[in-house]
């Protein structure tokens, strides 16, 4: 740690120049990774979670809770909070290896005028649009794309679909890139990945895996598709339930209360318990239920 440094408590990480830790004015631990400040913010219950900033402008000392907007999840511990930050630092530092390119665009794209692309390859480009954004790779590349992930035309939307072309062009991609799009493909196209790597995912390994078998699960039970804390049942949430959480017209729904200390949504749902989830036919909070036969 060099002298000026250590006047402001500010400790450097070793082997990662231009990362550094310290405390803000109102005791938060932060980090500043290039222009990129990051701060571990309390939350509910005791948690934390991970905020950002960009270009503060000034010393750590002086940062504080409102000099962040960006929020980038739940943190279990300090040593997430490092973690995190040091991750960062290091897909920024592969970032500027791989030379990516700025360049002005107005092609026309799916989500589109685009307002500036960045060069991966000069046939796999990212664009940026007013409202969304992707990837657009070559007709040649694109037939390198596994048919189980192919998209006609070559435009891969930046939410999920992207992770296709990350997984087969890994070359162009930082470390932390590419986890997150086995992570993406895993969760969205279990059977994809399952397919083009030869193997089986595991409970807990792919959310839309771990989806079906909680809806196969739980298709004759009560599921609740809507909640209100109760203005007429002090302590309780009102809830509509339909069996196997499924929606549409004819569906049959149903009222219950479920007292508010354990109503919480988890994954996929709150399942009901009929032995100890009362059916509610009373007064609604819901706007619109009052007055619905039957229910």
């Amino acid at each position: 740690m060099n002298a000026r440094a250590a006047a402001n408590n500010i400790e450097e990480a070793p082997g990662l120049p231009g990362v550094s830790f310290g405390r803000s004015s109102d005791g938060l631990l932060v980090a500043l990774v290039g222009e990129t400040a990051f701060a571990m913010a309390p939350g509910r219950d005791g948690g934390h979670y991970l905020v950002t900033g960009w270009r503060i402008g000034r010393p750590m000392a002086q940062w504080s809770r409102s000099h962040f907007y960006g929020h980038w999840g739940e943190l279990a511990d300090e040593a997430a909070f490092r973690a995190r930050v040091l991750e960062s630092a290091e897909h920024q530092r592969e970032k500027r290896a791989l030379g990516r390119k700025e360049i002005g665009s107005r092609a026309s794209t799916p989500w589109g005028a685009s307002q500036g692309a960045t060069l991966y390859a000069e046939d796999v480009v990212f664009h940026s649009t007013a409202g969304h954004g992707g990837f657009h790779i070559s007709a040649e590349r694109n037939r390198k794309v596994h048919p189980l992930l192919r998209t006609e035309g070559g435009w891969y939307e930046e939410d999920e679909c992207w992770a296709a072309v990350a997984i087969t062009f890994p070359h162009l991609f930082t470390a932390f890139e590419r986890r997150c799009a086995e992570r993406t493909i895993k969760d969205s196209w279990p059977d994809a990945w399952e397919v083009i790597f030869g193997t089986v995912l595991l409970p807990g390994e792919s959310r839309e895996k771990d989806r079906r078998a909680f809806e196969r699960e739980h298709a004759a039970d009560w599921i609740v598709i809507s909640a209100i804390t109760s203005d007429q049942q002090a302590g309780f949430v009102e809830v509509v339930a339909t069996l196997g959480g499924k929606r549409g017209p004819g569906t049959e729904e149903r009222r219950f209360l479920v007292p508010s200390a354990e109503y919480s949504i988890g994954r996929f749902g709150f399942v009901i318990d009929p032995a100890r989830h009362r059916i509610y036919g009373g007064p609604s909070s819901f706007i619109g239920w009052n007055g619905r036969a039957g229910r």
